[in-house]
């Protein structure tokens, strides 16, 4: 049977079983959160927000937001969120990106629904023409929106795609 030496705080060691840390490191840390099975993104809305002016032309950035619901039967704690925005037209490049805590220390609970998340990207289009009239432009792409979570160490779970719609957001 293997054994790790841990030390105590009057400086002897004490020889434990492996398993037995090991059953001590887990007692201390929540296990795997299947993140596609446990969480539904619900209420997205997307478009483009106006985000002001920049350089003296209209800007306008792709947007999304959304809510996540805890469809699973134990609470959710610390979930990271990311967002990948990319053209429709070229798929494999990234256009934009943004992050967010979606889920905080505190938990989710079972049922329970986080308040709205709204994230955006720094990358958008500019133009002198009226916002409106940008959206309509015939060298406007659209865009799609990657949504991503993370739980602790795991990898990104891609939760859904997502068109950004050709609506103007003001908010």
């Amino acid at each position: 049977m293997a054994h790790v030496r841990l030390r105590r705080a009057a400086g002897r060691f004490v020889a434990l079983p492996a398993c037995a840390v090991l059953s001590l490191l887990a007692s201390g840390c929540s296990g795997n959160v299947d993140l596609q099975k446990s969480l539904q993104v619900t209420s997205v809305v997307t478009g483009w927000f106006d985000a002001g002016i920049v350089g003296g032309k209209n800007k306008l950035v792709p947007s999304i937001s959304f809510r996540l619901k805890n469809v699973s039967s134990e609470p959710i704690a610390s979930v990271q969120v990311m967002l990948t925005f990319r053209q429709v037209t070229d798929k494999d490049v990234e256009w934009g990106s943004a992050y967010a805590r979606g889920i905080g220390p505190e938990g989710l609970q079972p049922g329970a629904t986080t308040a709205a998340i709204v994230l955006r990207s720094e990358r958008g289009y500019t133009s002198e023409a009226p916002r409106a009239q940008m959206l309509q432009h015939s060298q406007f792409v659209d865009t799609n929106v990657l949504l991503f979570c993370k739980y602790g160490s795991q990898t990104w779970a891609k939760l859904g795609e997502y068109l950004v719609k050709r609506i103007l957001l003001t908010s």
